[in-house]
């Protein structure tokens, strides 16, 4: 019996919170409109987005009956008039999780879910929600219900609104913070929710909190809007508050978030923010999706004009008592321990030492620690689920959250329990070590599910996890502590771009094959609430990436200075010199006969397009293609270098070249004879390419191509630095994107 039944919503009516309950009426009265096609798809897909519900991607692209993923999903074959995955095949369903915050009865309810209506695996997200895969559409408002029930929202999980308000984990218990940030997150997730002055924006909004600066628990500047609690004396008084930071986002294009205010009064959170989405709502892109974030906004303003018009704003606010209440209520907030502080316990066996020495962080609160559950890939069972809740009753009052890794952590355990916490951990398969270290990888779903992946995010992370855990104690030190993060595309929801081994998801032609390869992103800092962004350096076939982490630890060791972090080895030793060390891994096997190059991590089929034609008038333009396309992605190098060394008018003037040329390499396809002038070039990509569709990614859409038409409208502009880092980004996308469309191009070249 579903909770859709009448029965089922009568048992669960008296423990659904009213306001949910109606929601999940009204969004089950929506499904049976759409139905009836009563409600446009287009109108309807963002309905079901806002509730968290998604389309999946089906074994690397394949259905169980062989149909392709463009066949599943397109079965008209124009690719503009969007999927129609929710009707024909299971989807994903987000879960909204505010500052990863927990009890025993929702994780049970979690584990219920995952084995009623998933694959028995819960997923962990790197922005502390959850997700459950393979949920047929018909069965979300039974599982919302449920849910609902355990006073858990699934609305604006997703869609053009407010996300999930993150925080630090540690928050409360952390040696370091400032003071404990949860009641101010959770006020402000109370406040957002369903707020009538977030419901037009272009894009998403995600906001997050932190105790301190310099650790990475809340990744501030990664956020459209970050809060970094701080202190100041008024009058004697100590006083609460926040450096308040704004526009920060991932992404395809990663922007750094900016100081809106150095210190904002806790009371002043929520009517700032609100003045904040009110401007964003009003001036935000609307029709250009791919420039509808935030940090778009800022850029084009300036963060000094963005920051009067939200004081502007502010000042014609109509009075909310909840700015307050809300704040006295959550301030109200606090956790207390089950048993009493207890002593450091003794030596122990080899994998007790070996855990305690990773997965184990000391409380401010003397004879405490919090206990981090490492999820590899981010995936737990449903009786693992239910195992944790018997866990976290047995040795605190339910006090576990999420984290931004994918993992849990248990606040508030007793020194003295940790040898029977581990033992009870362990006997179901949650005692692994390496919390935090190399090992404890973070990956996206990439091909598995999700319907941008190019390469394997998770299969990579898998093997990668694997070799690393076998001599993980054998690894030097410095080695012990960087962080890998993977994301199956360009879409930085693996977090690549703040990791010291970052890697993303790209596809290369090898030998008139198409190869699964990644992207190479080194100089990234993890710490500082994600203190720096990296850049690509080289794109190596999946299957090498493995050699990649082996050659560059090794390299780090051996040349390491004294405590230098791999950030700064990174920028010392200079990104040319990593490059040249990488550059044979970018080569096929020296075994023709080896086709294990040619399939993806997890996949045994071969990732490939097929064979490029026998005619030798297609063989030159193939050559053709391929090397302009190299000396392209040469010269974006050459930018990234440029810009590194200062010269940053030469970094954007060579980035956007390689645009140029990169555009140029495909026009050539059909038109040998294309002149060098720019506006030349533009203008035959654009009939070419664009209006034609063949520059075009099915959910991106003409993203890429616009990269290029913008930087073309801007090349007599002065270059600044942060315009120069972000032309390098859009310029290695663009390039990216131009390898995808001559490989889908296939033996059509040929023709």
């Amino acid at each position: 019996m579903k909770s859709s039944d009448p029965l089922w919503k009568q048992a669960l009516a008296g423990k659904m919170p009213e306001h949910l309950a109606r929601e999940v009426d009204i969004y089950e009265t929506e499904i049976a409109l759409r139905k009836q096609g009563k409600i446009d798809e287009r109108l309807f897909a963002e309905t079901r987005l806002r509730r968290g519900t998604y389309g999946q991607r089906y074994d690397n692209g394949q259905r169980y009956d062989g149909a392709t993923f463009q066949e599943m999903h397109y079965p008209s074959g124009d690719l503009t008039k969007g999927p129609n995955t929710m009707w024909d095949a299971p989807g994903m369903q987000r879960i909204k999780i505010p500052g990863g915050g927990l009890n025993a009865e929702q994780l049970e309810t979690m584990a219920d879910l995952a084995e009623e209506y998933s694959d028995n695996i819960a997923h962990v997200t790197t922005r502390q929600d959850f997700q459950l895969h393979y949920i047929h559409i018909d069965d979300t408002p039974s599982l919302m219900r449920r849910l609902a029930a355990a006073n858990i929202t699934t609305r604006e999980a997703c869609g053009n609104a407010v996300r999930n308000v993150t925080a630090c984990p540690y928050a409360g218990v952390c040696q370091d913070e400032v003071f404990d940030v949860t009641p101010y997150s959770r006020a402000l997730a109370n406040f957002l929710l369903g707020h009538p002055d977030c419901q037009n924006f272009g894009r998403k909004f995600k906001p997050a909190f932190s105790g301190c600066a310099q650790h990475a628990c809340g990744l501030t500047n990664l956020h459209d809007v970050g809060f970094i609690a701080s202190k100041q004396s008024e009058n004697g008084v100590e006083k609460r508050g926040f450096q308040m930071f704004v526009g920060g986002g991932l992404g395809a294009v990663p922007y750094m978030a900016k100081l809106f205010d150095s210190f904002v009064p806790a009371e002043e959170i929520l009517p700032l923010t609100q003045a904040i989405a009110r401007v964003f709502a009003r001036l935000g892109e609307k029709k250009n999706r791919n420039r509808a974030r935030i940090k778009f906004l800022i850029q084009d303003l300036g963060i000094e004009k963005f920051k009067e018009l939200v004081l502007e704003e502010r000042k014609t606010l109509p009075d909310d008592p909840r700015w307050t209440d809300y704040v006295k209520d959550a301030e109200q907030f606090s956790e207390a321990p089950l048993k009493p502080g207890g002593e450091w316990p003794s030596a122990a066996a080899d994998g007790f030492e070996r855990w305690l020495n990773t997965n184990i962080r000391p409380q401010k609160q003397t004879g405490y620690v919090v206990v981090t559950v490492a999820l590899p890939l981010g995936d737990i069972t449903a009786n693992q689920l239910r195992s944790l809740a018997d866990i976290v009753r047995r040795f605190t009052k339910e006090t576990i959250r999420t984290t931004v890794e994918q993992n849990f952590v248990i606040r508030w355990v007793s020194q003295s329990d940790l040898p029977e916490i581990y033992k009870a951990l362990e006997a179901v398969g949650l005692g692994d070590p390496g919390a935090g270290a190399i090992v404890d990888i973070v990956t996206c779903p990439g091909t598995d599910t999700c319907k941008l992946g190019i390469s394997s995010s998770r299969g990579l992370a898998g093997e990668l996890h694997r070799a690393l855990a076998e001599k993980s104690f054998e690894l030097d030190e410095s080695v012990q502590h960087l962080h890998i993060k993977i994301s199956g595309c360009f879409n930085s929801c693996g977090q690549h771009h703040v990791a010291d081994l970052g890697f993303y998801g790209v596809s290369r032609k090898v030998g008139g094959f198409a190869v699964p390869h990644f992207q190479v992103v080194l100089g990234g800092e993890w710490e500082h609430n994600g203190g720096s962004y990296g850049l690509p350096v080289v794109a190596i076939p999946s299957k090498n990436i493995p050699k990649v982490v082996t050659r560059l630890t090794e390299r780090y060791v051996a040349g390491r200075a004294n405590g230098e972090t791999f950030k700064d080895f990174v920028k010392r030793i200079g990104k040319v010199e990593l490059k040249k060390a990488l550059e044979d891994l970018a080569k096929p096997p020296a075994d023709p006969a080896d086709r294990s190059f040619f399939s993806d991590w997890g996949d045994p089929r071969e990732y490939t397009l097929g064979d490029m034609g026998v005619g030798e008038c297609a063989g030159e333009v193939v050559s053709s293609v391929e090397f302009d396309l190299a000396a392209a992605e040469r010269e974006v190098f050459e930018a990234q270098i440029a810009l590194e060394s200062g010269q940053v008018e030469n970094a954007g003037k060579t980035a956007y070249q390689s645009m140029i040329h990169a555009a140029k390499a495909l026009v050539k396809i059909n038109h040998q004879n294309i002149s060098d002038d720019p506006g030349e070039i533009i203008g035959e990509f654009r009939t070419r390419f664009y209006d034609t569709q063949k520059f075009w990614d099915p959910y991106a859409g003409g993203k890429f191509a616009n990269y290029l038409f913008d930087a073309h409208q801007k090349a007599d502009q002065p270059y600044t630095g942060d315009s120069s880092r972000y032309l390098i980004d859009e310029a290695q996308l663009f390039i990216d994107a131009a390898h995808s469309c001559y490989n889908k191009m296939g033996t059509a070249v040929g023709v």
